[in-house]
């Protein structure tokens, strides 16, 4: 038993939980955990209206689920929400008025990060630099601005990252046109257990938190860079900086000491050179004492859209904007198959069983068998496109032409991001959770 065990996320609970971003620390699946199909009129157990619009992941703990949201033309108020898993009925809502309210648009995130949860509560961190951490009550424990602290972000288009967590800390990467740090607060009172300044840069990517040999280290893979920090102490561990165009994609631990870094051209093809020799996997090990990053290999054919590349039962899979798979050989990065699906993905594929999961942006969930042939074994609507109404008023809310005339991409719903548990897999869309159930 080493003190690294003490950075491990408090035990779960027995019904299980998704304690954070793309599943980090989730309870194990069953092997026919989730359905194979559904649409509207099947396997849907609930939907609940939420307020305001939210791009962030559920989260859930047990019987709880917990989603965040933002309100008001200036995205004046944070929620935070509990619902229950039986029926999708809101337990409570906290709101919190935001200490950094910027005009709410289509184009600049709105509640994208996803909230952790643990045994005492819940932690959420809004882009606004909001801090909030509750009891499963929803009674507030303790409430930071770290953009009133450290500075106010100056992305035109928001921050996303999503925090992680240890045991003992809440871990937020904020990598900004201005101020840039990443910074550990203490759970139990929000107070400062260490910073790290890091140089300014555009990113909307989430660290991810990588063991190795039994050692957690923050990994955060971001615009021109990927860097290492020891969870306990901050101390920044290594830096890898031949890489580029990786300012959205998670590094995704597949194995001890190994993980994804996914990169793209971006929406002019400005990041093209960076993110061509920038999609691969890579190792940690230290030697004589000296933490040493290491390609495994890289593939040039293959890029992200928002979501990020996954590794699944020895297969690595990528998703381009056209929405294109690519799967890989996880320990070569050979090429098994390129196949289209219908729709390009923005939330992250999960994999259960002997499926992959591919959440379509505009609600078709395409399912293919895992492994390195090509097969197809659902799609699955969530919602009837017929009965979806536009947000007519997108497009006035928007100060350009050029946006006004993109607005109307965004005035539907979206598959932002998923959560999973035995029998259950929760989506949210921006104003909606919906509850798909096994048969």
């Amino acid at each position: 038993m080493t003190a690294w065990i003490l950075f491990l996320v408090a035990v779960l609970p027995d019904a299980g939980a998704w304690p954070g971003f793309l599943g980090a620390g989730a309870s194990p699946l069953s092997a026919e955990a989730l359905p194979l199909e559904w649409s509207p009129e099947k396997n849907i157990a609930w939907k609940a209206d939420l307020p305001g619009h939210g791009q962030s992941s559920p989260v859930i703990w047990g019987d709880k689920v917990f989603v965040t949201a933002v309100e008001g033309p200036m995205k004046d108020t944070c929620h935070v929400l509990c619902l229950s898993m039986a029926d999708g009925q809101i337990r409570w809502k906290h709101s919190v008025a935001s200490s950094d309210p910027v005009k709410s648009s289509v184009y600049v995130s709105r509640a994208a990060p996803t909230p952790v949860v643990d045994a005492q509560g819940v932690y959420v961190y809004f882009e606004s630099g909001d801090v909030v951490a509750l009891d499963h009550a929803g009674q507030p424990r303790w409430r930071r601005s770290l953009s009133n602290e450290f500075g106010k972000p100056r992305n035109k288009f928001g921050l996303a990252a999503s925090p992680v967590q240890t045991a003992e800390s809440l871990i937020v990467l904020v990598d900004d046109e201005g101020p840039s740090y990443l910074i550990a607060l203490r759970k139990t009172d929000g107070t400062t257990l260490w910073k790290q300044d890091r140089a300014s840069r555009v990113s909307w990517s989430s660290p991810s938190i990588v063991t190795v040999g039994g050692r957690p280290i923050v990994v955060c893979s971001s615009a021109g860079s990927v860097d290492g920090y020891a969870a306990d102490t901050g101390e920044k561990l290594w830096s890898f900086d031949d890489v580029g165009g990786n300012s959205s994609s998670t590094p995704l631990p597949f194995a001890d000491g190994r993980f994804l870094v996914g990169a793209s051209a971006g929406r002019e093809g400005q990041n093209a050179e960076g993110a061509r020799k920038s999609n691969m996997a890579m190792s940690l090990e230290a030697v004589d004492g000296k933490w040493t990053p290491r390609v495994l290999w890289r593939n040039e054919q293959v890029s992200p859209t928002f979501g990020s590349p996954i590794v699944y039962r020895q297969c690595a899979y990528w998703v381009n904007r056209a929405g294109v798979v690519f799967c890989l050989d996880a320990a070569t990065g050979k090429i098994h198959y390129s196949q289209r699906i219908k729709q390009s993905i923005w939330a992250t594929p999960l994999g259960v069983g002997e499926r992959i999961y591919f959440f379509g942006k505009d609600g078709l969930t395409t399912v293919l068998a895992a492994g390195p042939e090509y097969k197809l074994l659902a799609e699955n609507q969530l919602w009837d496109p017929e009965s979806v109404k536009p947000d007519a008023g997108a497009a006035d809310r928007e100060d350009t032409e050029e946006r006004r005339r993109s607005a109307a991409m965004f005035s539907g719903p979206v598959q932002y991001g998923v959560a999973a548990t035995d029998g259950r897999l929760l989506i949210r869309t921006g104003q909606r959770l919906y509850c798909v159930r096994r048969p």
